[in-house]
């Protein structure tokens, strides 16, 4: 039996999530447990990456938004490739910790096609909350509810949090998870990011210090 099965050996704990399965996943970072969830309010299936053994405290934790463009085409529009690459690197590293892929926040939680289409209107002039709010749409729509339901399942009590977003360390918080640290991830921006960037960090707040060193470009 290994670290993981013997941690899931019991039944789901989790009221909000149904662990489904558990499987070998190696990756090139290193060899994970995919851990399957269904959201039993939202019908979406999420996945857990767990590597090493997470019995614990001060689990290095990245909670993962969906981002096809980002994560599976290489777009420069944003960061979340490396992002994922580099958390997935992080966590291999320290030989223990979690990644959870939260499927249903593509953009933000408006969806592909909505993203898309905010896309269009960035490449035209509007910032990336003002695109969003030009459709008619939320700025961030976004639900890390999920993420800690499923973390208390694998029974995670206190993570290291790997992120630059204070609002995925305040749901964590309300939703009963100790986050002893926030563990910045900064990406090098590019010319195609910059000005996302700085508008996340002007007006969605995420903590993006790097951002200085880059001169020109304007929000």
């Amino acid at each position: 039996m290994t670290e993981i099965d013997g941690v899931l050996a019991g039944k789901s704990q989790s009221s909000g999530v149904e662990r489904v399965v558990n499987a070998p996943l190696p990756t090139v970072h290193g060899d994970f447990q995919a851990v399957g969830y269904l959201d039993r309010t939202r019908g979406d299936e999420q996945v857990a990456l767990v590597h090493g053994d997470i019995r614990e405290e001060g689990m290095l934790v990245r909670l993962h938004s969906e981002c096809l463009t980002g994560d599976a085409f290489g777009s420069r529009h944003c960061e979340c490739g490396p992002q994922l690459t580099t958390a997935l690197r992080e966590i291999a590293a320290e030989g223990r910790g979690i990644l959870i892929y939260l499927r249903g926040h593509e953009g933000r939680g408006i969806g592909l096609l909505a993203k898309l289409q905010a896309m269009k209107l960035q490449a035209e002039g509007l910032d990336t909350v003002e695109a969003n709010l030009a459709l008619g749409l939320p700025v961030d729509a976004r639900d890390y509810g999920v993420g800690a339901e499923i973390l208390h399942d694998l029974g995670v009590r206190s993570v290291r949090l790997l992120s630059n977003n204070p609002r995925k360390r305040e749901a964590l918080v309300r939703n009963g998870i100790r986050v002893d640290a926030q563990v910045p991830l900064l990406i090098p921006p590019c010319d195609d990011n910059i000005t996302y960037l700085r508008t996340k960090r002007e007006r969605l707040d995420h903590d993006l210090p790097h951002l200085d060193a880059v001169v020109g470009h304007r929000v």
